[in-house]
Order: structure tokens, then C-alpha cells, then sequence
């Protein structure tokens, strides 16, 4: 077995937490991950996993191992798709990731557009929390990444356009009697979503402790407004429809709205396909970007 396919399969375990469930997502038996890994673990010198119970886990050593297999694995793959991308850009592929948000009310438009001018290019599509497609743009697993957020200083990469959007209060029509949102309940969304980090930031400028609920996507956060269980802050772009129906309201909260900019990032050397995408998004005045 190669390297690599030892390295395919120690993150494929460390993603899934077990033996069986790396197996299952490679589509090979569970003998073969585990003689990948114990192979690796010879190779590397050191313990790179441990008893858990009737399971295993990472050491210390195999955490810090994971996240550079990540991003050898990832650059592998980014090298793949960028010699034959600058051979032929418009039969190379590019790998866009997406915050839930911009996955569910901006890339339907992008993509279709893209397509239309660009049929021969793949693009392979992540949706994700804020936080895990930065990661996987740091591990070189992404080539572009549209959020609401820029990039922190552990990810390598640039800012290559913007779009306007801004972030609203909303909840039910009957929210708005008697509305306080130092009582009100907030409705959070996943941990490691952008939108809810601001909103976090955003609480803990209210007096007291007003009650929350976490949901666990941005379609539950929305659903949960609209039956009345509490308020929550939205990109209004991705509630425009429920707003002009009646179905949600704007809510007056202290600090709102914000104006969070959509940022599209690659990496500094983009592929060449990736960078027909980005010239491509600017050049298409009705999707709204601009350059960065």
C-alpha cells in the first residue's frame, strides 16, 4: 500500500473516530485500515493512536500528525487539479466551498451562470460552517471559499471579491408586542458558524442573560423564528422572501444591522480554473461582486 493510501486512511479514521466508519467511508474492509495505519504509525516511529475503551483515538502525536496529512493530502490533489487545469483551464475542475448561507441564496446563481459560460469545467461544491470550510481551504481540501468572514491569520490565502450583505434581527410577526431583547429567547445556530459568533458577541452586550436555544442549521434557526420559538439574526438576503410575505419581521436590537460583507478567497497561487471563476463572478454584473 502506498503512502498515500496509508494517509487517505489514518485521516479517513481520525475523521470518523473509528475503524469501522473509515472503512465504510473509503468503501474498503476494516483489515485494510487498520493495517494502513499501523503501517503508518511504523513508518512515523511514534504511537499515533490509543485505546478508547473497545475503540481508538488519536495521541497527541497522531492530532498533530491529522492535520499534516490533511494538508499533504490536500495539496496532492490541488496539484492534480492545477497541472491539468493550467494545461486546459476550461476542462480543468475547481473545489468551492460555501458557508450555509451562501451555499443555500448565493450559489445557485454563481454556479448556474459559471456553467452557462464555462460548461467543461468541474467544480466540485463543500457546504459547511464558517469554521470548517476555513479549515478545509488551510489544509489545501478547498481552492475557493465564498463566507461571510475573511480568513483568520492561520489560513494562507486572499481576498479576491466582495458582495454586500447585511445581518438583520427577525422573528415572528407576533414577536414584535412587547419585544426586549435582554429577555427575549435567541435562537443560535451550529457551533463554528460565523453568524453565530457574531450574534454571541452581539448578546453579550445585553444586560443579563436573555434565554437561548441552539438549532442545528440555518434552515431550523429560520423555522424556529417563524413558529414563534424565539428571535434570531439572519443574513436579510436570505430571508428577503419570508420578509415580504409577512411571514418574519425586522426586529429594533441595539448594534443592528450589521454590515457584514460575502468575501470570495483562494489561495495566492490560484489554479487556473479557479481563477476563471473569479474573473468570471466579477465580470457578471448581476450576481454583485466586486473586486477585493
Amino acid at each position: 500500500m502506498t503512502t498515500t493510501a496509508r494517509l487517505r486512511a489514518f485521516v479517513a479514521l481520525a475523521d470518523q473516530g473509528s475503524v469501522r466508519g473509515a472503512a465504510a467511508a473509503l468503501v474498503v474492509t476494516e483489515s485494510t485500515v487498520s493495517a494502513a495505519v499501523r503501517a503508518l504509525g511504523d513508518e512515523v516511529g511514534v504511537a499515533l493512536l490509543e485505546k478508547d475503551g473497545r475503540g481508538v483515538r488519536l495521541t497527541p502525536a497522531g492530532a498533530r500528525y491529522a492535520d499534516y496529512a490533511r494538508r499533504i493530502l490536500g495539496l496532492l490533489d490541488e496539484a492534480t487539479t492545477a497541472a491539468r487545469g493550467e494545461a486546459d483551464p476550461e476542462h480543468g475542475h475547481v473545489r468551492l466551498g460555501a458557508v450555509t448561507t451562501a451555499g443555500e441564496h448565493l450559489l445557485p446563481a454563481l454556479l448556474t451562470s459559471f456553467r452557462a459560460r464555462h460548461p467543461h469545467v468541474g467544480v466540485g461544491v463543500e457546504v459547511a460552517p464558517s469554521a470548517a470550510v476555513w479549515s478545509m481551504l488551510r489544509h489545501h481540501e478547498l481552492d475557493v471559499v465564498v463566507a461571510g468572514s475573511p480568513p483568520g491569520d492561520d489560513v494562507d490565502a486572499h481576498v479576491r471579491a466582495r458582495r454586500e450583505n447585511t445581518l438583520t434581527v427577525v422573528g415572528a410577526p407576533g414577536t414584535a408586542a412587547g419585544f426586549d431583547p435582554a429577555t427575549a429567547t435567541w435562537l443560535l445556530r451550529e457551533t463554528g458558524s460565523g453568524i453565530r459568533a457574531t450574534l454571541t458577541a452581539l448578546l453579550e452586550d445585553l444586560p443579563g442573560e436573555p434565554p437561548r436555544m441552539v438549532l442545528g442549521s440555518h434552515g431550523a434557526t429560520i423555522a424556529a423564528a417563524r413558529a414563534g420559538l424565539g428571535v434570531t439574526l439572519v443574513a436579510r438576503e436570505g430571508v428577503a422572501r419570508l420578509l415580504g410575505e409577512g411571514s418574519l419581521i425586522e426586529l429594533a436590537v441595539p448594534g443592528v444591522p450589521i454590515s457584514r460583507p460575502w468575501h470570495v478567497v483562494t489561495h495566492p497561487d490560484a489554479t487556473a480554473s479557479t481563477e476563471l471563476l473569479v474573473h468570471h463572478l466579477l465580470a457578471d454584473e448581476e450576481l454583485g461582486w466586486r473586486r477585493a
